[in-house]
């Protein structure tokens, strides 16, 4: 008579438990006994160490923890805009891809060492006035160092000295100065920046030959929804000349910005990102004691990754055509065009061409 009596399991040197975390490859199966003798065509997986020996699989994960309970927004965004950025995306479907009675050159280089070449050339359809800048920028990343020296055709000579996150973390300096020679005008204004989680904060001391100014903004941030705060001090006149509120709420697909300047100034924008090729933004404002109010539309569809189409349209019938084309990498063409809808036969309308250059 064969004994039902199974001999005695094998003590096993591997035995995986759930949630254990392994640093090698793992492959390979495990017979069990009991299985084998009553069924030996059925066999369990298991995995087995290929290479090197087992790791210490308590470790803890490395990265910051993610909370399941925020959005992907609400984890990178932790660190709210500037105030002179609320509801930039919706401005920049409003302003990018036109150039209206504009013929535009934009060249661009950089050097392997770090120094950068900006150069830029316009002419005026209506006036024929030619004007252009130059800026020449060097970067000393190791001690978060910028400088920067800019000349336009006015004469003008500019000086910026940058000095970001070296006295303390989220600390940004920079001392901007400018001269022309012709008049002997100068300037000079000391601008600070800090900026941490939920918090962005800037103060600019301008020296110029009327008087100091002093200029103030606070954002603060929190799960998407922001507030912002900005003033001008005039010390000539001792009083406060501009004193601006703002609150908007910012997700990745969607922005509401929504601002009071003066206590008589109103406006608010719209934006939404439809889809990866569609973007949308409305825009309205109005005066206090005037019953006009000024409202837009705009569009950017993305045609594919070298084209871009924009449209946008005003409440006084104003329609803006944009189109961008990159031609080669590094080389980018704008066409653009503004049409007077309410004269259409009547002519005046705007036309717009720009290029730009990288290298």
């Amino acid at each position: 008579m064969i004994s039902d009596q199974l001999p005695p399991e094998p003590e096993q040197q591997f035995k995986p438990e759930v949630g254990e975390v392994f640093s090698g490859v793992w492959s390979g199966s495990f017979v069990c006994p009991r299985v084998a003798r009553a069924a030996p065509h059925l066999q369990t997986s298991v995995l087995r160490p290929t290479t090197g020996p087992l790791q210490d699989h308590h470790r803890t994960p490395t990265g910051p923890p993610q909370d399941p309970y925020r959005t992907t927004t609400e984890q990178i965004m932790a660190v709210p805009p500037t105030y002179i950025d609320l509801g930039k995306s919706a401005k920049d479907v409003f302003t990018k891809g036109y150039g209206f009675g504009l013929i535009k050159l934009d060249v661009k280089t950089k050097s392997e060492n770090g120094l950068e070449f900006k150069s830029t050339g316009s002419a005026n359809t209506e006036t024929s006035k030619v004007a252009g800048t130059l800026e020449t920028k060097y970067k000393w990343a190791e001690h978060g160092l910028t400088l920067t020296e800019r000349w336009n055709t006015d004469n003008t000579l500019g000086t910026e000295i940058t000095l970001e996150d070296q006295l303390a973390k989220g600390l940004k300096l920079t001392f901007d100065s400018s001269f022309s020679p012709n008049t002997g005008k100068k300037s000079g204004k000391f601008k600070t920046g800090y900026k941490r989680e939920h918090l962005n904060l800037g103060c600019d001391v301008d020296y110029d030959i009327n008087g100091t100014a002093v200029h103030g903004a606070v954002v603060v941030g929190y799960e998407g929804w922001l507030a912002g705060y900005q003033m001008t001090f005039e010390t000539g006149r001792n009083r406060v000349t501009q004193s601006n509120f703002a609150v908007g709420y910012k997700t990745d697909e969607f922005q509401l910005h929504t601002n009071v300047n003066d206590g008589t100034e109103f406006g608010g924008s719209i934006y939404q990102k439809v889809n990866e090729k569609l973007e949308t933004a409305v825009n309205l404002a109005w005066t206090a004691g005037n019953s006009n109010t000024r409202f837009g539309i705009a569009a950017k569809y993305q045609i594919d990754a070298d084209a871009s189409f924009s449209a946008k349209v005003n409440n006084s019938s104003l329609v803006g055509l944009g189109y961008t084309q990159t031609l080669k990498p590094g080389i980018k063409l704008t066409l653009s065009a503004l049409l007077d809808g309410k004269n259409i036969n009547a002519g005046g309308h705007k036309l717009g061409l720009g290029l730009e250059l990288e290298a």
